[in-house]
């Protein structure tokens, strides 16, 4: 674990390391500051210091990626994070929309002694409430072939193993409609005009948006 970092270092790089993960390409900087909603001029400054420390590679006007030390230093942060939202869930009964703004302050604890022993705790999960992977101390973490629910064909069938939209909004709507991790869902029908999506949740047969399709991800069955 990278010593003496600020919590806005780390979560600098915590935010390149979920952009490299939609895209194979070097991050831009205005990429960066989008999902920061800051400045391009301040991500400049910053990518300079992260330079400095071998935490990212970074050429002016040619985006930004992060270092072996970077990646690790990154992936040890979302490996906190995950770990401390399947604690609200399971031992304090916090719901899935709940627990993401606390495990943002709860991610920038340095104990690697604690976390560890939390992962023990928990029993050493691969996946935090939304779906997503939780890499293990090393860094490493179990992959899963997914795919998004508006991109199923009529008739094909699948297992909800998460969303990309964790907003607390688009979980309770989740939850209103009965739609959650381990749904089996299939999609029986598209409409060519909005793609808009009819499909049976659990035996509940129901309307969604497109837009609400494009955030959940199945594994095909």
């Amino acid at each position: 674990m990278v010593k003496n970092m600020t919590f806005s270092e780390e979560n600098y790089l915590k935010t390149i390391y979920h952009l490299t993960t939609v895209s194979e390409s070097e991050v831009s900087t205005n990429a960066i500051a989008e999902k920061m909603e800051t400045k391009a001029s301040s991500v400049t400054d910053m990518l300079k210091k992260l330079a400095e420390k071998d935490l990212v590679f970074y050429k002016k006007y040619q985006g930004v990626s992060l270092t072996e030390k970077g990646q690790l230093a990154a992936k040890m942060i979302v490996r906190k994070h995950r770990l401390w939202e399947v604690f609200l869930v399971e031992k304090l009964d916090f719901s899935w929309d709940e627990v993401h703004d606390i495990a943002e302050q709860l991610e920038h604890i340095k104990s690697e002694k604690l976390i560890n022993r939390l992962d023990d705790f928990l029993g050493n999960p691969t996946e935090d409430p939304h779906g997503d992977p939780i890499p293990d101390s090393n860094g490493s973490y179990v992959k899963v072939e997914k795919q998004l629910l508006s991109e199923l064909a009529e008739n094909q069938s699948g297992i909800c193993v998460g969303v990309k939209d964790t907003s607390s909004e688009f979980l309770q709507y989740l939850d209103k409609q009965s739609i959650a991790l381990g749904s089996n869902i299939k999609c029986i029908s598209k409409e060519i005009f909005d793609a808009s999506l009819k499909i049976k949740v659990n035996e509940k047969e129901l309307t969604i948006s497109n837009k609400i399709a494009a955030n959940l991800f199945v594994k095909l069955v």
